[in-house]
């Protein structure tokens, strides 16, 4: 018996492409419970920290929420709460847009690209102990998941 099949308890599977539609969806939740637990310590979601990286990606420009949601892992979250939470904490700030008043803009804070320097400095620490591959593996890897979505 392989490893998914003991981990979810399953003898076996009908054939190998459910087997890695199932292992795929396992290893995503396994590896968002350990960035969880990475994130928990800075008081900061997965959707938090993905909508931080985007807007660090077009810093010093704004963006507008729309642009945002485009982007995100999630595109499902509820934005409008994440990015709530993220002025309260004052990592990002919400400014009317100059072009349309009923659009605001998002930019990213200093405190906010200060906090992103953190975690990254901690995520390259501890991403090879998350997913435990190789420089070439990963490169495998993206491959094949790139094949899933195109």
């Amino acid at each position: 018996m392989g490893k998914l099949e003991q981990d979810l308890q399953q003898k076996k599977f009908n054939n190998e492409v459910i087997k890695a539609n199932i292992n795929i969806l396992f290893t995503a939740n396994f590896i968002y419970n350990q960035i969880s637990s990475y994130l928990k310590p800075y008081d900061l979601t997965h959707e938090q920290f993905n909508v931080l990286r985007i807007l660090r990606g077009k810093y010093p420009e704004c963006m507008c929420q729309k642009d945002v949601l485009s982007r995100m892992v999630a595109p499902k979250s509820n934005l409008t709460l994440i990015v709530k939470k993220l002025v309260a904490k004052k990592l990002i700030a919400v400014l009317q847009s100059p072009k349309d008043k009923r659009e605001y803009e998002i930019s990213i804070t200093e405190l906010g690209l200060e906090k992103l320097k953190i975690l990254d400095t901690e995520l390259i620490k501890q991403d090879h102990n998350i997913t435990k591959l190789t420089e070439n593996e990963a490169i495998q890897l993206n491959e094949l998941l790139d094949k899933i979505r195109s």
